[in-house]
């Protein structure tokens, strides 16, 4: 397989390492010029993780997206939910044809409130059975120190998952793999919600006790949600392998609103503390997914139907500039 990683950022640049120290040669998209020309001369990534090296015999780093596209069987994408839409109008409508697309977003694209296989279908006719999504409780900053990491790799075709997932496996990284891809894109979009809602949590100096329960009522939220969704798209019997307690769901639930990697808990933290969204989104400088993903579950809600007061209260303080305090009064008065 010749996989093509599309994107830059912390998380793009720890799979790209991922596949490089387990053998593989990738092609990688960096929009900058300079960034590709430092890269190649100093072997690692000026902006994020700095610290992971590169052979760079197993690097073709490349600007042109669409030579990228053809020049790979497998493409990561791993660009913010946000800016998937306008990297991906670079491409022709046949692009994609016989590729296989490996997502590692965890978000949801907000100009349409689509999922990126959605998107994929509608502009590109990719089929389902060719794409694959990467997601869990992994950290890209653990993943550059080499720290022990589980990631799954969903499809519907469980097999081409196994065999992809198998390019990823190294000592410091153990995948798995299931059929869910629908119902894995959502736990991630969700869990982002919630982990801006502890972050907020945080700031407003609540303590371990209220995150504890918050978290627990949050998991039970996502797993309403998860269920009443996928009920027409999968039968009784199927759904019940599906184990909501996995890591791939409550796990990256748990670590993206306990971490200080996470930063949808830094983002809520912020407001907490009092800033506004703008002035955290600066003070970041980095995209907290948890931010339009509130206001695009709040829409899909209004489909599925799923109770989701967290989530909403989380949205009211977002976009309707509910101050925090007075949403996380609503909160308490639901937990159990």
């Amino acid at each position: 397989m010749k996989f093509g990683v599309i994107g830059s950022g912390s998380w793009a640049t720890a799979l790209a390492k991922i596949l490089t120290d387990n053998g593989n040669t990738i092609h990688w998209w960096i929009r900058n010029a300079e960034t590709i020309e430092y890269m190649n001369e100093r072997r690692h990534n000026p902006h994020y993780l700095s610290n992971a090296y590169f052979d760079h015999h197993r690097l073709h780093l490349q600007p042109s997206l669409e030579q990228l596209v053809a020049d790979s069987d497998v493409l990561v994408v791993a660009v913010p939910s946000a800016y998937i839409e306008e990297v991906l109008s670079q491409l022709p409508a046949g692009a994609l044809k016989g590729k296989q697309v490996v997502s590692a977003i965890k978000g949801i694209l907000p100009s349409a409130n689509q999922l990126l296989n959605d998107y994929l279908a509608q502009h590109f006719g990719l089929p389902l059975t060719d794409y694959f999504t990467v997601l869990g409780p992994c950290h890209a900053e653990e993943v550059a120190a080499e720290k022990l990491s589980y990631l799954t790799f969903s499809g519907i075709d469980e097999t081409s998952a196994l065999e992809i997932a198998g390019h990823f496996k190294t000592p410091y990284l153990n995948t798995l793999t299931n059929h869910d891809v629908i119902g894995v894109q959502y736990a991630a979009i969700l869990k982002n919600i919630y982990a801006l809602g502890a972050g907020i949590a945080h700031g407003l100096e609540y303590g371990d006790n209220f995150l504890s329960v918050y978290i627990a009522n949050a998991a039970d939220e996502m797993v309403s949600f998860l269920k009443r969704l996928v009920w027409d798209k999968e039968s009784a019997e199927e759904q019940k392998t599906i184990n909501y307690a996995a890591s791939v769901y409550l796990g990256d639930l748990l670590v993206t609103c306990y971490s200080l990697y996470s930063r949808n808990r830094t983002f809520g933290n912020m407001i907490g503390k009092g800033y506004s969204v703008r002035s955290a989104q600066l003070e970041m400088n980095m995209v907290a997914e948890g931010y339009n993903a509130s206001r695009c579950i709040c829409k899909t809600n209004e489909t599925v139907q799923a109770p989701m007061p967290i989530a909403t209260a989380i949205y009211d303080i977002l976009w309707q500039h509910l101050p925090a305090r007075q949403g996380f009064r609503k909160i308490e008065g639901l937990l159990v």
